[in-house]
């Protein structure tokens, strides 16, 4: 499934709405444009339905916290515990590598992006139990991808990972926490 194909968001549709309201308040579209166009975004069901609407309109310049990007050259990027997952996530990292847990992490989003870009280093992301991820879109050149038991296919309520990028000289695993035993 392309990403054109995936399902909305009603975060995704207001702020297709709000793009819209603004190209209008700048005299890019008409008022008949604009109410054709805000029925249609108020209604969509896939990327691709919003992506035609506002293709034909600038890009907005101000969703700087929409796409957090983490970069070292030789240490380890490491997230873990609470912390606050952004939508967007781009990771680079050239002689290091990269630990992203969000088993404990807020996730205020429905679908999460993650690019990495790897030169020698591996990944390991940890899911929370029940996440999806959807690593087709990654790369790995002198390495494996490893999902383990994880589903790819989406699923209503998970937590969806869709991982791009590559790897020249590393890998990537993804998998759910390990589970503690205890014993008494």
């Amino acid at each position: 499934m392309s990403e054109l194909q995936m399902r909305v968001s009603d975060e995704d549709r207001e702020r297709a709405a709000q793009q819209l309201q603004r190209a209008f308040t700048e005299g890019r579209l008409t008022q008949l444009e604009l109410e054709d166009r805000l029925e249609i975004a108020l209604t969509a069901k896939t990327y691709g339905d919003l992506l035609g609407l506002i293709e034909d309109l600038p890009v907005e310049q101000s969703q700087g916290g929409d796409v957090v990007e983490l970069e070292s050259k030789n240490g380890a990027v490491k997230r873990s515990g609470d912390w606050a997952v952004p939508r967007r996530l781009r990771v680079a990292s050239k002689y290091g590598s990269v630990e992203l847990d969000l088993s404990e992490a807020v996730v205020d989003h429905p679908v999460v992006d993650i690019e990495l870009d790897l030169t020698y280093g591996s990944a390991k992301i940890i899911l929370p139990e029940g996440g999806v991820v959807n690593v087709d879109a990654f790369q790995s050149d002198w390495g494996a991808t490893k999902t383990s038991d994880i589903p790819s296919r989406r699923r209503h309520g998970s937590l969806y990972v869709v991982i791009s990028g590559q790897a020249k000289y590393g890998g990537l695993t993804v998998r759910y926490p390990r589970r503690r035993w205890f014993t008494h």
